[in-house]
């Protein structure tokens, strides 16, 4: 069996499913469990991937202004490789590449041999519903109900160590620095796990674009920037448009020394595996008197 992942997250829940060894390419971004490394890459932007926000959302605007997608796939490393599966995603176009280019690869480079399987997490439980959906894919459902029973044991878990805890901080994510976006899907279902309360995006619905005036409206006691795509020191560089705005050291969070800058692109923006560990982050972010700060400096640091 000859898997391609198009995804970092997926290649995450492969691997967890124990089907690493079947991987034979993947996406430029893929980058755990680190031997995945070494396998071909079969995708590659259309944008710079190392300009500022600001730059990148423009670039993907206009890029998507032409009925362009951001990332394309490099058809002829797919047809050398010829996948049994490939594995991509209809969540969102500006992440990956789109399930239409695959498409079309599969058609036109592989005569319509290799099986699609498409992801589309909006919530936590569809992030389940992905990982039991490669399971079954691939010859084994009963390996991705345990997979996903094992990952779920694991929140409950952490879950454990703030029960009966009365604080609830109420937290905004940011997604995007310049401009701001809040971060939606299953991140609020994560703070409510976490023992905080989101503000301004929704569960389940696509994270919003949000004026700097909303930010300050929502009066949160916590903000954590979690940028799609940026690490942690990138997103520390990529926070100055944010902070030297005048309405920045107004804000409740700034006062009290309640914000936090996460990995986004490893943790909170893959709908995989590591949906745990960030849910741990944002334990120890939201409750440092209850957990202990095992990610700190790795995962997420104070502004």
């Amino acid at each position: 069996m000859r898997i391609i992942s198009l995804l970092p997250s997926a290649t995450e829940i492969v691997c967890a499913l124990g089907y690493g060894d079947h991987l034979v390419g993947r996406s430029h971004e893929c980058d755990h469990p680190a031997s995945v490394t070494d396998l071909p890459i079969c995708s590659r932007a259309r944008i710079r991937i190392d300009a500022s926000s600001n730059e990148i959302d423009q670039s993907v605007k206009a890029i998507i202004q032409q009925g362009l997608s951001v990332y394309e796939i490099d058809e002829e490393t797919l047809r050398a490789l010829a996948p049994d599966f490939i594995v991509t995603q209809t969540q969102c176009e500006v992440c990956a590449v789109s399930e239409r280019d695959v498409e079309e690869a599969v058609n036109n480079w592989l005569d319509g041999q290799g099986e699609i399987v498409s992801l589309n997490p909006n919530r936590l439980e569809d992030v389940w519903a992905d990982i039991i959906r490669v399971a079954t894919a691939l010859g084994s459902r009963a390996n991705g109900e345990n997979v996903v029973a094992m990952l779920r044991e694991r929140m409950a878990q952490i879950q454990a160590r703030i029960d009966g805890l009365e604080d609830k901080p109420r937290v905004a994510l940011i997604e995007w620095i310049e401009p701001l976006m809040a971060a939606g899907n299953w991140m609020p279902e994560l703070v409510d796990m976490a023992g905080g309360c989101n503000l301004i995006s929704q569960a389940g619905e696509h994270s919003p674009w949000m004026a700097l005036e909303v930010l300050c409206e929502s009066d949160a006691d916590v903000i954590l920037a979690a940028p799609c795509g940026f690490g942690l020191e990138r997103t520390r560089r990529e926070m100055p448009p944010l902070t030297a705005q005048a309405q920045w050291k107004s804000l409740r969070a700034v006062r009290d020394g309640r914000v936090y800058l996460a990995d986004g692109h490893h943790f909170f923006n893959r709908p995989g595996p590591r949906l745990v560990e960030s849910l741990e982050i944002l334990t120890e972010i939201l409750h440092p008197e209850a957990v202990q700060p095992r990610h700190r400096g790795q995962a997420w640091l104070p502004l």
